[in-house]
C-alpha cells in the first residue's frame, strides 16, 4: 500500500514549490499582471487558459521555478490539483494562495498505483503536499487508503480474490482493530443461509462458499450493519454469460470491497457505533451441481424463491445477510443498514458508470445520503423503491421470484427484492455500485474504484460525531 501519510506533510516554512490555481474565467486577468518572463512561458507552452492547462513559470533566480494550474473544479473539489503529481518532478509543493480543502485527497490518490501484475512505476520519487490544516492530515490519509482498497481489491484477477482471499482481507482488518471475526461454511452454511450456499455451491472446494461478519465497537452503542456483495467471480451461472459481459466479473466483489473499505474508515476513526459487517463470499460457477433455472430456494428468512434466471445471484446472497443482520446480536439490533453491491447493469443503463443507484426506504436517511455525497463530491442518485412493480416479483409456485423477464426496471425489482429481507422499521439503503472506472481521470485511474464510499462516509460521521 502507498505509503499516504509520506506524501501530506504540515506546512511549517519549509522550502516548497508553490502552486498557482487560476480558473479558466480568471485566466486572462491573471495573465494581465505578470511578468515578461512568464507571460512568455505560459506562451511558449501553449498555455490558452483551457481547464487542465499548466505551465512551469520561471521565478527571479536560475532554480526558483513554480506552477501554473488552470482549473475549473470548485475550490471544495478533491480533484482540483490530482493531475499535478503526474506532472511534477520529485520534490514539495504548496499552494500558492487558500486553503487546501480537501485536495489532498486527489494529491495522494494520484500517486497510488496498482502493481501487483508489473513491474513498479519509477516515474520519480514522491511529490510531498504541504498543508495550513495538519488537523485534517489523518482523516486525508484514512480517505486515500480506503479507497486504495477498493481499487486494488477489484482491480485483482479472481485468481487471487476468490472467497478465500476476501475473508482474508476480512480477518487482516478484524486483527487491526482487534474486531471479531465469524465465518459461516459448509453444511451450517447451507443450513442457515441456503441462498448463499445455493449460488455458491458449483465453485471448486478452495472456493467454496461462506458468510465472513465481522463485529467491533461497544455494544451499548447504536448497531450499524454494513453489507457487501461478495461475487467473487460471476459466469453467469447455467444462464451463462457472454464472453463480453463475463469479461470484467472479477468486479463483481465491489460491493465486499466498499464495505470492507467504509468499516476501515469507521474503526479507523472510533466511531461511536456498534459495527456489523457481513460480506456474503461466492464464486457463481458451473458445474454438475451448479443450481438451476426453475429451482425454488430456501431462503434464511422462510420464504421460497423460484430461480428464474442464475445470473441474477446477487441479490440472493443479499438476501440471506440482510435478513442476519436484522438479527442482531448482543441483544441489540441494528437501528441502519446500508449495503453496495454491483448489482444490475440496468442501472448502469439508466445512470453510466459515475452515478451509484441509491434506494433508501427512510427520507431522512436518502436526505442525509444525498446531501453528504453532494458535498463530498461523491454523487449518489436516488432511485425509487416503487410500490406499483412488486407484482413483478410474482411467483406461480413460491413465494417470489429473483429477477422478472419483462425488461422493465430491472435496478428497482432488484432493490424491491431486496427490500423483501431487509429488517422490517430500520432505515435501509441499497447502493447499487459500479466499482470501476472506463475512462480514466486525475487521481483516478482506469480500473477499479471506489462509488458512494466517501458519501455514506460523510453521512455516517454526521451522524454518530465522529
Amino acid at each position: 500500500m502507498t505509503d499516504f501519510a509520506a506524501l501530506l506533510q504540515p506546512d511549517r516554512g519549509q522550502s516548497a514549490r508553490a502552486i498557482e490555481v487560476v480558473h479558466p474565467d480568471g485566466f486572462a486577468d491573471w495573465l494581465a499582471t505578470q511578468p515578461p518572463r512568464v507571460r512568455a512561458m505560459v506562451a511558449a507552452a501553449r498555455v490558452t487558459g483551457k481547464a487542465g492547462n499548466k505551465a512551469i513559470l520561471p521565478g527571479d533566480g536560475a532554480e526558483d521555478w513554480s506552477v501554473l494550474h488552470v482549473c475549473d473544479e470548485a475550490a471544495s473539489s478533491p480533484w482540483r490539483i490530482a493531475s499535478q503529481p503526474d506532472f511534477l518532478p520529485e520534490g514539495m509543493y504548496r499552494l500558492k494562495s487558500g486553503d487546501l480543502g480537501t485536495a489532498g485527497l486527489g494529491w495522494l490518490l494520484a500517486q497510488h498505483r496498482f502493481e501487483r501484475y508489473t513491474k513498479p512505476d519509477k516515474n520519480g520519487g514522491p511529490r510531498v503536499l504541504l498543508t495550513n490544516d495538519p488537523a485534517g492530515i489523518d482523516e486525508t490519509v484514512r480517505l486515500a487508503q480506503a479507497t486504495a482498497l477498493v481499487r486494488d481489491m477489484v482491480n485483482l484477477g479472481s485468481s487471487d480474490m476468490g472467497p478465500a482471499e476476501l475473508e482474508a482481507e476480512a480477518e487482516k482488518l478484524a486483527k487491526t482493530f482487534d474486531a471479531t471475526l465469524t465465518v459461516t461454511r459448509g453444511d451450517a452454511l447451507a443450513t442457515g443461509y441456503p441462498m448463499i450456499d445455493a449460488v455458491g455451491r458449483a465453485a471448486a472446494k478452495h472456493r467454496a462458499p461462506r458468510l465472513i461478519e465481522i463485529e467491533w465497537g461497544n455494544p451499548k452503542h447504536p448497531r450499524v450493519a454494513l453489507l457487501g456483495k461478495g461475487v467473487c467471480f460471476d459466469s453467469g451461472g447455467l444462464d451463462i454469460k457472454p464472453a463480453s459481459g463475463m469479461r470484467l466479473m472479477k468486479k463483481d466483489m465491489g460491493g465486499a470491497a466498499h464495505a470492507l473499505a467504509l468499516a476501515h474508515l469507521i474503526m479507523g476513526a472510533r466511531l461511536p457505533i456498534r459495527l456489523h459487517v457481513l460480506i456474503p463470499a461466492v464464486e457463481n460457477a458451473i458445474s454438475a451441481d451448479a443450481f438451476r433455472p426453475g429451482d425454488v430456494l430456501k431462503t434464511r428468512k422462510g420464504l421460497t424463491v423460484e430461480n428464474t434466471n442464475t445470473d441474477a445471484e446477487g441479490r440472493l446472497v443479499l438476501g440471506d445477510a440482510l435478513t442476519k443482520a436484522g438479527e442482531g446480536a448482543d441483544g441489540t439490533k441494528a437501528e441502519l443498514v446500508i449495503d453496495y453491491a454491483t448489482l444490475t447493469g440496468a442501472a448502469r443503463v439508466a445512470l453510466g458508470p459515475d452515478l451509484p443507484a441509491t434506494f433508501v426506504s427512510d427520507e431522512a436517511l436518502a436526505a442525509d445520503l444525498i446531501e453528504a455525497g453532494t458535498t463530498v463530491h461523491d454523487p449518489l442518485w436516488r432511485l425509487p423503491l416503487w410500490d406499483g412493480y412488486d407484482d413483478y416479483l410474482k411467483s406461480d409456485i413460491a413465494d417470489l421470484i429473483n429477477a422478472p423477464d419483462n425488461g422493465y426496471a430491472g435496478a428497482v425489482t432488484a432493490a424491491l427484492f431486496l427490500r423483501r429481507f431487509a429488517p422490517e422499521g430500520v432505515p435501509w439503503a441499497h447502493l447499487d455500485t459500479f466499482a470501476w472506472r472506463p475512462n480514466a481521470k486525475p487521481g483516478r485511474p482506469k480500473g477499479g474504484d471506489a462509488l458512494g464510499l466517501r458519501a455514506a462516509w460523510a453521512m455516517l460521521r454526521k451522524r454518530y460525531g465522529g
